[in-house]
């Protein structure tokens, strides 16, 4: 299943927001349904096999998180909660329920659309190790940490190089700075950003509205190939 074949239910008592969500997340390509509270939730549950729900905590009646540990009582369906609650042990509470990602609002739809993908891949079969990722005019082969443009190798330093294949092994995956920097900058994650802004001039035909390498706010990068 592709990624933009999925059915979401988005479950918020918000409905100007629903809309948004809903007209955001059909315009990335994803199939998507809509409820304003727990129990329009459940109706659309018992009816449809979902792919992912997106679900507010703080709705009136049952929360989300009470609505979550429902769910997993007898569903694995991943669940990705809303919230304006920015403690951690908030945030700790879904996890503990079974939420499989939080995201505080207020939020970028784009960044949605990236904790969606992330998880989607995460729940797919393991794959055989990508060997060459396609980036617009160029190819990275990963084996030999080569970066192409048709037949012009193009220059990359040792740490663009390792930053590079460990981004592009992971495909979708946000990466933390951290660990980013374990592999490609010797421990140092503020020389992980100076190598995502020289890797971006070489790879993105905007490189400050990057298609490819992208920037997860407060949480990493991730590497969206062709």
């Amino acid at each position: 299943m592709l990624d933009d074949n999925a059915h979401i239910l988005v479950v918020d008592d918000d409905a100007r927001l629903r809309r948004l969500l809903q007209r955001y997340l059909v315009d990335s390509g994803f199939r998507v349904s809509t409820a304003g509270n727990a129990e329009e939730a459940r109706g659309q549950i018992g009816g449809i096999a979902f792919d992912l729900i997106v679900l507010d905590v703080m709705m009136p009646g049952e929360d989300g998180l009470a609505l979550t540990r429902a769910l997993r009582q007898a569903d694995d369906v991943p669940i990705l909660l809303l919230t304006a609650m920015g403690e951690s042990v908030d945030r700790i509470a879904g996890f503990e329920v079974g939420a499989d990602d939080y995201l505080t609002k207020p939020f970028e739809p784009r960044e949605l659309v990236l904790r969606i993908r992330s998880i989607l891949r995460r729940g797919r079969p393991a794959q055989a190790p990508t060997e060459a990722v396609t980036l617009g005019r160029f190819v990275f082969d990963l084996a030999r940490g080569e970066l192409r443009q048709g037949e012009e190798v193009v220059h990359l330093t040792t740490a663009e190089t390792a930053l590079l294949q460990i981004l592009a092994r992971n495909p979708g995956r946000t990466i933390s700075r951290e660990e980013l920097s374990s592999h490609a900058s010797e421990g140092n994650p503020r020389a992980v950003d100076v190598q995502v802004t020289r890797l971006r001039r070489k790879i993105e035909p905007e490189p400050k509205a990057p298609r490819y390498l992208q920037t997860v706010w407060g949480r990493g990068y991730a590497l969206w190939p062709d």
